[in-house]
């Protein structure tokens, strides 16, 4: 096994690079912290994001946020991949604050994923979290 600092040392290795030589000396430890950053969505749940903001519905009209951009890593590759999210939901007597529905991106988006589970996973928690029909 090994550290992540560890892996990436052998992988500038096996590709043939010097990983001592000082433009990479440092590029183990600056990778661990991106990808910790990258990946903080396997440490990071909905109730952390939502907190406080689930609020009863005033009226049953739809809901809609536009182009919520967001970057993940795709599980296939580890490559990066990126777009915009737009999400509509119907309310069914409660609603999420507006800023919230982007964290939810957030956390999904960042973890390892195929945009099919990514769409389905925020979705479904919307729905579980207000009952959104």
């Amino acid at each position: 096994s090994g550290s992540i600092q560890d892996l990436v040392y052998l992988m500038l290795n096996q590709f043939g690079e010097d990983p001592t030589r000082e433009g990479l000396a440092r590029t183990p430890e600056r990778f661990e912290k991106a990808m910790q950053e990258l990946t903080s969505g396997y440490r990071t749940s909905l109730s952390d994001v939502v907190g406080e903001g689930i609020f009863a519905s005033e009226s049953s009209g739809l809901i809609s946020v536009r182009d919520i951009e967001f970057f993940s890593l795709c599980e296939h590759h580890l490559l990066p991949f990126w777009g915009h999210v737009s999400i509509s939901y119907l309310p069914n007597e409660k609603i999420l604050g507006l800023s919230k529905l982007a964290r939810i991106v957030d956390v999904f988006a960042r973890r390892f994923q195929v945009q099919e589970r990514l769409t389905r996973e925020i979705a479904d928690s919307i729905h579980n979290l207000v009952g959104a029909k």
